[in-house]
């Protein structure tokens, strides 16, 4: 009697230890499937499994079960990596880098001309940078001085430094639109009457737009530059040659009019001032001669004759 009830309270225990060790082995893969392990948890937790998850009772587990649950570990890993990549990736979409957004050109402020920069305009009486046929300012800014140009042109738009009134020996900055569309600023130099492209570009900060059949930029230049013949010091004064005119593939072909915009005297950087220089059709009828002759006339309408 006493024999049988040591026998079934082994073999309860013994049951009951398997119970429990079953258990176990049904709680790690749910375990497992309920949370995704990093790779670092697979590199540190996944060694930790792989050397006690082979043991049955206190024995190390044998070779046959070390490779078995290797290639175990190893399948499981690729397949949580790529169940991650799928999930995170294309359902709920993943972050990926995207270019800068590209602020909008700023428009030209005309408020500012003789306040904060000089400008010079040219065309109809009260124009601003987008209705004038010619339109220029520049403004200290630090080290460097800071232009706007615009021109009602497909082409390009230009501001020459000239010692005189004269096109010749001139350093000359272009704003060209080119076939792409793009707006870039080009540096020439003027020999004679023809103008060479500089490779050595003092320009920088650029910006450009066409729009509306205008051809519109922005950049800064050095005021004082390194002694060279094509490249001028801004801080000494200078006479401004305004030009503008069609480009063919980029590049820049004689100017609209056969004798472009001049300022009367020489400009000062340090100075802002707000000049208004009048296209060909506005100077005629601002003529002296011609306003004496349209007086003459209206008196003449008004008396009659009997």
């Amino acid at each position: 009697m006493g024999a049988s009830t040591a026998m079934s309270a082994s073999a309860a225990a013994f049951l009951g230890l398997r119970w429990d060790a079953w258990l176990l082995l049904l709680a790690v893969p749910a375990a497992s499937s309920s949370s995704w392990a990093s790779p670092a948890d697979e590199s540190g937790g996944g060694r930790e499994a792989r050397a006690t998850g082979g043991r049955g009772g206190d024995g190390d587990p044998s070779g046959a079960q070390r490779d078995e649950q290797r290639p175990h570990d190893s399948s499981y890993g690729t397949f949580a990596s790529e169940f991650y990549d799928m999930h995170f990736l294309s359902d709920e979409g993943y972050p990926f880098p995207t270019a800068p957004p590209v602020d909008p050109f700023a428009k030209i402020r005309v408020d500012d001309c003789g306040k904060t920069k000089g400008c010079f305009r040219y065309g109809k009486p009260g124009c601003n940078g987008e209705t004038c046929d010619y339109f220029l300012s520049y403004r200290r800014i630090g080290a460097d001085i800071e232009f706007e140009l615009s021109a009602e042109t497909d082409g390009w738009v230009a501001v020459g430094f000239s010692s005189d009134k004269k096109m010749g020996g001139d350093d000359v900055m272009a704003c060209v639109h080119d076939d792409n569309g793009r707006v870039r600023i080009h540096h020439f130099y003027n020999v004679g009457q023809w103008a060479k492209e500089i490779h050595r570009n003092p320009a920088r900060d650029e910006e450009g737009i066409y729009e509306n059949n205008r051809v519109t930029c922005r950049f800064k230049r050095p005021v004082k530059v390194p002694r060279d013949e094509t490249i001028v010091d801004l801080h000494l004064s200078w006479y401004y040659l305004f030009a503008w005119g069609p480009a063919i593939q980029g590049s820049i072909t004689r100017h609209d009019i056969d004798s472009p915009p001049v300022s009367e005297r020489v400009v000062s950087i340090y100075k802002y001032e707000d000049i208004f220089m009048p296209s060909a059709a506005y100077q005629t009828f601002s003529s002296p001669f011609c306003l004496l002759l349209i007086v003459a006339l209206t008196f003449y309408l008004l008396m009659g004759t009997p």
